[in-house]
């Protein structure tokens, strides 16, 4: 007589996940309960993306996928199979800093550093549907990622000069 097997036997323990982070394709084996943002972390060492309330609401642990900026801690790695995700890492490219990590330095944009990821990947998204933005919609773009020491003046200031930054290099290349 067979023991009965019990409702956890259906569940795999590991689950083979094939994506493309940051260009290269990556195949990653993890359990089915695991984030976005663990896999990033703890298999990749990508640590741009940071752990904030894991809850999806400061926005610390954001990332592209497809080019539109998600919350890493509350996406299932199975949720981007087959898909691209860009972190801060992947932005600079051989020919140096992406435009709007530039921006960010030049305007000092960071005191503990703790929400740069969030700010750095929610200005690329908007800069992709919007290149040249008012203030007013970079502080409603960036308005859901938390910022805690008080760097937001800066922030924005960076944010702008991001976009002035991707038109001149859009004039550059054209």
């Amino acid at each position: 007589m067979r023991p009965k097997e019990s409702a956890s036997a259906a569940v795999p323990a590991w689950v083979e996940t094939k994506l493309v982070v940051n260009g290269k394709p990556q195949v990653l084996s993890c359990s089915p309960a695991t984030t976005l943002l663990a896999a990033l972390r703890n298999d990749l060492g990508l640590n741009g993306p940071k752990y904030g309330c894991g809850l999806g609401e400061c926005g610390a642990c954001t990332v592209l996928v497809d080019g539109i900026a998600a919350r890493a801690c509350v996406i299932p790695l199975a949720g981007v199979a087959g898909r691209s995700v860009t972190t801060l890492e992947g932005l600079a490219d051989e020919r140096g800093l992406h435009p709007v990590q530039q921006a960010f330095i030049d305007a000092q944009a960071a005191q503990c550093g703790y929400c740069l990821n969030g700010m750095l990947m929610m200005t690329v998204a908007l800069l992709a549907r919007t290149p040249q933005p008012t203030e007013q919609q970079v502080r409603q773009a960036l308005s859901a990622n938390l910022c805690r020491c008080g760097t937001h003046v800066e922030i924005i200031a960076a944010a702008l000069r991001a976009a002035e930054l991707t038109a001149g290099a859009a004039k550059d290349a054209a």
